[in-house]
């Protein structure tokens, strides 16, 4: 795979993304910490997380580090119509955009030289354009490879650039902390720290059969990849979603079976609707948990054929969430989620194919009627009523 030899990859990034909305918005905020979300933290600004606020963070937690931080809705309307016109702008940049997030994009400029100028000067322009025409801040990193212009955007937070050139690619990627390499969560933090491995550096003075050792045969080919700079992805424009998730953060307070189901229940309704409108079907359905210590776990089971039906979804997720049940009662549970990988992009699949003797698919195909007619909360299920089903996270199309 070609990689360009010069640094041309920019990796833009919108900071604290709802809560810089927020503070657009509403001018008596800008400068204070803003909290977005009052049971589970969505979203801090900057002046939150300085006190320790992050994502994710339990509300009453976030409120006794930061008491006087000011906490509002989410207002899922406004960061997608944001979204919209930061893309907008992304788009007239290049047409080489790559999506991320709905706040987060690669954009290959390498051909843009004599039209546009140099990567800087295009990502000055861009950086300028988005503040001027949507009122946000964002941060850009560029580099000669999608990974290194991600990390580079992540050092040069908040509201920052950083351009690495590719005779410093070493030496600015290797005196970093190893939870920068993607992939290195807190179980892969732990077990390189407890061999005194803390560095980018030190990860690349090992040889690929270590990690591989340590860390498994991709994780350790992986991240030994990554530790040298090695990423041969170009920028690719109109990728279509791996897999279609969705997650609902649930507080702290402890749940009854019966309210994690019902929330389970609401994820697989809201995932499969999505795959159904995308036409797509899948086949790995798959569970991820997070813990009240923040720990997390993933279960995940491959049907024998792909399917977007409900029924058979919920009834993998169910059996998956029975298995974790006991972890769950042990440890709390935070967030739930869902979602179905193995994609494919044939409608024709699912139609040639029975769905366990059941006529879900045509209970199915009613719904989605009824929804694209009336709304989305025209009908529901009866475990879902007077349930709060949490806020519809904005996303790219799948």
């Amino acid at each position: 795979m070609f990689v360009s030899g010069d640094a041309t990859i920019l990796h833009a990034d919108l900071d604290a993304f709802y809560a810089s909305v927020e503070q657009r918005d509403d001018p008596r905020l800008r400068g204070r910490p803003v909290i977005v979300g009052a049971g589970v933290v969505l979203a801090a600004s900057y002046e939150a997380k300085a006190f320790g606020v992050r994502t994710a963070m339990g509300g009453r937690q976030a409120r006794q580090l930061c008491p006087w931080a000011v906490v509002v809705s989410p207002r899922m309307s406004a960061y997608s119509e944001a979204s919209r016109a930061v893309f907008d702008v992304f788009d007239q940049t290049t047409p080489l955009v790559e999506g991320v997030s709905i706040d987060e994009a690669f954009l290959d400029v390498g051909g843009l030289r004599r039209v546009s100028g140099t990567p800087l000067e295009i990502a000055v322009r861009l950086r300028r354009e988005v503040l001027e025409r949507v009122g946000l801040p964002i941060t850009v990193g560029v580099a000669r490879t999608k990974f290194l212009a991600k990390v580079a955007s992540g050092v040069a937070k908040p509201d920052g650039l950083l351009v690495v050139p590719p005779d410093r690619e070493l030496a600015f990627l290797h005196p970093l902390r190893v939870e920068r390499l993607w992939g290195v969560g807190a179980v892969t933090s732990a077990k390189l720290r407890g061999r005194g491995i803390t560095t980018v550096g030190e990860v690349a003075q090992l040889a690929e059969a270590s990690l591989v050792s340590m860390l498994g045969r991709a994780s350790g080919r992986h991240l030994h990849a990554l530790a040298h700079n090695r990423d041969p992805r170009p920028v690719q424009v109109g990728r279509r979603r791996r897999s279609i998730g969705s997650q609902r953060a649930l507080g702290w307070a402890r749940k009854t079976p019966d309210a994690v189901d019902a929330a389970l229940v609401g994820l697989v309704d809201r995932v499969t609707g999505r795959m159904r409108v995308a036409d797509r079907v899948g086949r790995t359905v798959v569970l991820r948990l997070r813990f009240d210590d923040f720990s997390r776990a993933t279960r995940s089971h491959t049907l024998p054929r792909p399917t977007a039906h409900t029924e058979t979804i919920l009834a993998t997720a169910r059996v998956l969430l029975t298995t974790a049940m006991p972890m769950i009662e042990r440890q709390g549970l935070t967030l739930v989620g869902i979602s179905v990988g193995n994609l494919d992009d044939s409608g024709a699949i699912q139609l040639a194919l029975p769905f366990d003797g059941h006529c879900g698919g045509a209970l199915d195909a009613a719904l989605d009627d009824v929804r694209e007619r009336f709304g989305s909360a025209a009908v529901t299920r009866a475990v879902l009523l007077g349930r709060e089903d949490g806020p519809s996270v904005p996303l790219l199309p799948d």
